[in-house]
């Protein structure tokens, strides 16, 4: 039964691994022809941590419960770490195939408010803060009119990607 609880220990410590070093293994072997996309379905490494301490776990609790020997302990073992791996691979790629939204792009900034959080001088460059996807980004931002400090402000025209021109909020 050691050796079964040894295999589950070894299994949960890969799993923990896996979520440690999230694609380690996978850059290893990128440009090797053969071992390119090796750990990428199957063999990924939450698959096999997922098999290996289902089997282990299974395959003790079998033998301890029921008292079947070692063969039978690993064959029920097996299918529960078969099936384990399986919803492991399922559930990963599901997760993968998740697309969020696209992400912002330069032209989503135009006609956002935001206020100046370095003072803006005439033809000169500040910072200003928006809120975007409900997220606060700094820009470095240029107004043809100077725009003190806390000032509310409308994006007019994206400059580059991390610079804007500015209009002060007319009231």
């Amino acid at each position: 039964m050691s050796w079964f609880l040894g295999f589950g220990i070894v299994g949960v410590v890969l799993l923990v691994l896996s979520l440690v070093f999230d694609g380690v293994l996978e850059g290893l072997f990128d440009g090797v022809g053969v071992l390119d996309g090796l750990f990428d379905g199957l063999l990924s490494l939450p698959v096999v941590a997922g098999f290996v301490s289902m089997f282990g776990f299974s395959g003790a609790i079998a033998m301890g419960a029921t008292g079947v020997g070692a063969a039978g302990a690993s064959a029920v073992g097996a299918s529960a770490g078969l099936a384990t791996g399986w919803l492991a691979y399922r559930l990963s790629r599901a997760l993968l195939r998740d697309r969020s939204g696209a992400a912002p792009r330069d032209v989503d900034l135009i006609g956002v408010p935001g206020s100046v959080v370095t003072a803006i001088p005439a033809d000169g460059y500040g910072e200003v803060l928006v809120h975007l996807a409900g997220q606060p980004v700094k820009l470095a931002a240029k107004s043809v009119a100077p725009v003190a400090r806390g000032a509310e402000v409308w994006v007019e025209a994206t400059l580059s990607q991390t610079a804007v021109s500015v209009r002060p909020v007319d009231r």
